[in-house]
């Protein structure tokens, strides 16, 4: 397998400039947050997930550029397998910062820390830190709405776990701003361990969906059946060309592969036809370029 389909050149492409004006709006977010959390725990939590974030983008578009490459004499089989790797990388970022935001979180619980947000002077006016803070994730929520809304239709139309994977981060994202928010109002409220508990409320919404994401890609790497986008369970999809393929083949058995956005099968116990059938016919409403290839084992001899 090597390029992109001619059928989602356009959706990859457009996923690809999503990608960069997420680095280039999610940076922006990062430096504003940094300069406002102060001694918030929310903040600083929501600081690390705005971090965070940039890691599917910047994995997505790493795997962007090498799954068009044409194989090579060190990789045969070409690239398309990069997105399952990047897809990995991702999961296993999203869970390790989702345990150390929690360690932080309960750490702060445990210890009973009573933090404090205190007045600045802005232009010889003292100014309540915790307003500055309010404006800032009221900012962070903004272009993750914005961006998550474009980014999932897009995801399921390429069958691109990465991508849908920082659609998922980009409402996270926005739903820790409005927990922020209320960290720094319960603050402000004298409810010391509002803050705490807002962090640790986020932390637990990464490491659900971080352990999820791994359990899905490590899947995909040790060649198990093709996954939905947003669950372990096995795809809708991968269930009709199999149907589909014993429909063609009675009492065959059909094999089915997850590589990066593509099904891969293999059917048993019947002779490779002389002519095989167009890949539509096999795959139904599900797109004809999901099977990327088809390969037949003849039954195996009964000789002694």
């Amino acid at each position: 397998m090597s390029g992109i389909p001619a059928a989602i050149e356009v959706d990859f492409a457009y996923g690809r400039r999503l990608e960069w004006w997420t680095l280039a709006w999610m940076s922006t977010i990062i430096a504003v947050m940094y300069f406002t959390m102060g001694a918030s725990k929310a903040m600083q939590s929501a600081l690390i997930e705005d971090f965070l974030s940039l890691v599917p983008a910047m994995t997505f578009l790493v795997a962007g550029h090498f799954e068009p490459k044409k194989p090579t004499s060190r990789f045969p089989f070409g690239f398309a397998r990069v997105n399952s790797l990047a897809f990995l990388v991702a999961a296993v970022a999203l869970t390790l910062v989702g345990l150390f935001v929690a360690w932080e979180a309960a750490s702060a619980l445990l210890a009973q820390e009573h933090p404090t947000v205190p007045p600045i002077e802005i232009f010889g006016q003292r100014v309540w830190l915790g307003w500055l803070m309010i404006a800032a994730l009221v900012y962070s929520i903004v272009p993750p709405v914005i961006l998550g809304h474009r980014k999932l239709p897009v995801a399921r139309r390429l069958r691109d776990k990465v991508l849908h994977t920082d659609a998922l981060m980009q409402k996270a994202d926005w739903q820790t701003g409005l927990t922020g928010i209320v960290g720094i109002v319960g603050i402000g409220m004298g409810y010391w361990w509002a803050d705490s508990a807002a962090g640790l409320l986020i932390a637990l919404s990464i490491l659900k969906d971080g352990i999820s994401n791994i359990r899905t890609a490590s899947a995909e790497l040790l060649d198990g059946a093709p996954r939905e986008m947003d669950s372990a369970a096995i795809s809708h999809e991968a269930e009709t060309v199999i149907a589909k393929a014993q429909e063609c083949w009675p009492g065959s058995t059909v094999r089915l592969r997850e590589s990066g956005r593509y099904m891969i099968a293999v059917v048993e116990g019947v002779e490779p036809p002389a002519q095989i059938p167009p890949h539509g016919e096999l795959t139904g409403k599900v797109p004809d370029w999901r099977l990327a290839r088809l390969t037949f084992e003849p039954p195996q001899s009964d000789e002694a």
